[in-house]
């Protein structure tokens, strides 16, 4: 019999309903899980042990009186901790909000609780989501499931980790440049960054307002689907969220017409690449058609992303002036001065690396020649990526240009981490949602797909995922630990 701590979401709830085991002693087997490997992978920041018995309990509860439970009914949830939740700190992995406790939740998070889903605590990431390796928290780096001695990703490295190692049935993450693409590649889990709009975005901590959204980190596409059918749709809290089709898992292959692009193989490692290749033979395997394609403005990504980011960065940080928010100083012990020099303090090395950038680029002088040319040259991405998807169904490539790398191997070179994003930060600056599958190993390391597809045609990326998935076949769960 499969260890209740492998089973996915969809099995939990299947479980639970026919009665072969009680949400409690689900929640109790995760916790032990928790216990085991957490000293090893350090996903979490807040771990609720208290709340995810009492949530259980009830579910048991409400099973036992035959009440409705939910769609999510006693699956477990590890949440990123930049998304608000009511009564558990949540910290964007920053000292300048150590102690902040909200006092509401995030819809994603009301939405996943009046579904039944049990939250066990709050995950490990970059400050602010300002990174690509977890190696930036400032409370302490997570490990890769993998190898412990890799790092798993960011900013959402503690949510893929936890996922992969087992912490959690699913997870929620961020993903403002590919944050929840890049540990699900690293860590072999499969991430969705759905389209700009399809989630809310009210009680996210910002970074990037019009980059970034909310998405899942599920051990199957399956998963992913009950998670997104839940945290979609309209909400009046977020007025660029917008209403959506609920998706559905596909119950016959669908032929759809496949574009690698050239670029994001070109520059790949060269057994990332030799992986991507491999899989689009699949593709035609599965009767889909698939064919090579260039794009011209894509060089043009990562400058212009990293512009725009970090002016929204420093625009939204701001507001952490130990006034409005912030760390909490007895103000009578400082000057003025003094008491400002404090809040710099308690942000990190590479938050304060793209406030400044942030702050350049929108000065006088300098916002036409940096943040305007770059909003321009991202109308121009978006607008060529939607020509293509008037031919192709989706677009493929290697959701990482490299293997998962050692911990201190480019903490030290800002340009060459900026790097590790280049496949990434295009679905986000166009505005489209994206997925990360896994697809294969290279010396026991992770490698990940990255299928994108046109605004609001998240189906088609589950069509295309879910295919690949029945196809190839490979390992879910580390040896390591």
């Amino acid at each position: 019999m499969t260890k209740l701590d492998d089973l996915l979401a969809y099995e939990v709830v299947e479980g639970l309903t026919e009665g072969q085991f009680t949400a409690e002693e689900y929640v109790i087997s995760i916790l032990k899980r928790i216990e085991e490997v957490e000293p090893k992978i350090h996903s979490f920041i807040t771990l609720d042990t208290e709340g995810a018995l009492s949530s259980a309990k009830l579910i048991d509860k409400k099973i036992r009186e035959k009440e409705d439970i939910g769609q999510l009914a006693g699956v477990t949830v590890g949440i990123k901790d930049n998304i608000s939740t009511k009564g558990i700190k949540t910290t964007c992995a920053s000292k300048i909000l150590e102690n902040y406790v909200p006092t509401y939740d995030a819809t994603v998070i009301r939405n996943l609780k009046e579904n039944g889903a049990i939250l066990l605590g709050k995950l490990n990431l970059d400050e602010f989501g300002m990174g690509s390796t977890t190696e930036y928290s400032r409370y302490h780096p997570t490990h890769n499931p993998w190898n412990l001695d890799y790092v798993p990703g960011g900013s959402s490295g503690g949510s893929g980790a936890a996922v992969a190692a087992g912490e959690c049935t699913v997870a929620l993450g961020s993903d403002t440049g590919g944050s929840i693409r890049c540990p699900s590649s690293f860590c072999s889990v499969v991430g969705l960054k759905p389209t700009y709009g399809r989630v809310s975005r009210s009680g996210l901590i910002s970074y990037a307002n019009s980059l970034e959204q909310i998405g899942p980190i599920c051990r199957s596409v399956k998963d992913l689907v009950m998670m997104l059918n839940i945290i979609s749709g309209k909400d009046a809290m977020d007025n660029t969220s917008m209403p959506s089709s609920p998706i559905t898992v596909p119950n016959k292959s669908n032929k759809l017409n496949v574009a690698v692009i050239k670029e994001l193989i070109t520059d790949s490692d060269q057994e990332v690449a030799k992986s991507v290749y491999s899989t689009s033979e699949k593709f035609q395997e599965i009767g889909c058609s698939c064919e090579e394609v260039s794009i011209k403005n894509l060089h043009y990504a990562l400058p212009s992303y990293y512009t725009l980011a970090s002016a929204e960065a420093s625009s939204n940080l701001a507001r952490y002036d130990n006034i409005r928010y912030g760390f909490d100083y007895p103000i009578g012990e400082y000057k003025w001065d003094t008491y400002f020099s404090n809040v710099r303090e308690n942000f990190g090395e590479e938050v304060k690396r793209r406030i400044l950038i942030g702050s350049y680029v929108l000065s006088s002088g300098y916002y036409g020649k940096y943040y305007l040319k770059a909003r321009r040259l991202r109308s121009l991405l978006r607008l060529e990526l939607l020509t293509l998807f008037k031919k192709y169904d989706v677009l493929i490539g290697p959701t990482m240009p490299i293997l998962p790398f050692k911990f201190g191997e480019k903490i030290d070179d800002p340009i060459k981490m900026y790097l590790v994003d280049v496949n990434t930060v295009i679905a986000n600056l166009a505005g489209i949602p994206a997925i990360s599958l896994p697809i294969g190993f290279s010396n026991g390391l992770p490698i990940g797909l990255q299928i994108m597809a046109a605004p609001f045609e998240e189906q088609k990326l589950i069509d295309a995922s879910y295919e690949l998935e029945r196809v190839i076949d490979i390992q879910r769960r580390p040896n390591l630990i």
